[in-house]
């Protein structure tokens, strides 16, 4: 474990640990981003870093896994957990929204990298 963690800046408790890109408060819970020294080499430029659910980066043209049952709009049934989503366009969407892509039977739409892991 490294030293000189910063304590949780919601309750102050020194028990902090780092979980990936994010520091962790175990007494309260509070989860909040890394100082910026030590930040990715990615975000440290300024170069925007989209993850999936699990914590991988995705870029253009990766294929990912839908990881739950998303309701879609307009349509009686929605895209399955398991669906594979071939050649993604990450952008700056709305809402969260931030993956551009096909899916089979549905055709063009966006989805949020929450809900999805790569392939």
């Amino acid at each position: 474990m490294s030293e000189n963690l910063p304590p949780c800046p919601k309750c102050s408790s020194e028990y902090t640990y780092e979980m990936n890109a994010l520091m962790v408060c175990p007494e309260c819970g509070n989860e909040w981003a890394r100082a910026e020294g030590t930040a990715d080499d990615a975000s440290a430029s300024g170069e925007r870093v989209v993850k999936d659910a699990v914590g991988n980066p995705l870029s253009n043209g990766d294929t990912v896994t839908v990881v739950k049952t998303l309701k879609v709009k307009g349509s009686s049934s929605g895209i399955k957990a398991g669906t594979k989503v071939r050649n993604i366009r990450l952008v700056d969407g709305v809402d969260g929204h931030d993956i551009d892509c096909k899916v089979d039977g549905f055709g063009a739409m966006q989805l949020k990298s929450s809900v999805v892991k790569k392939a």
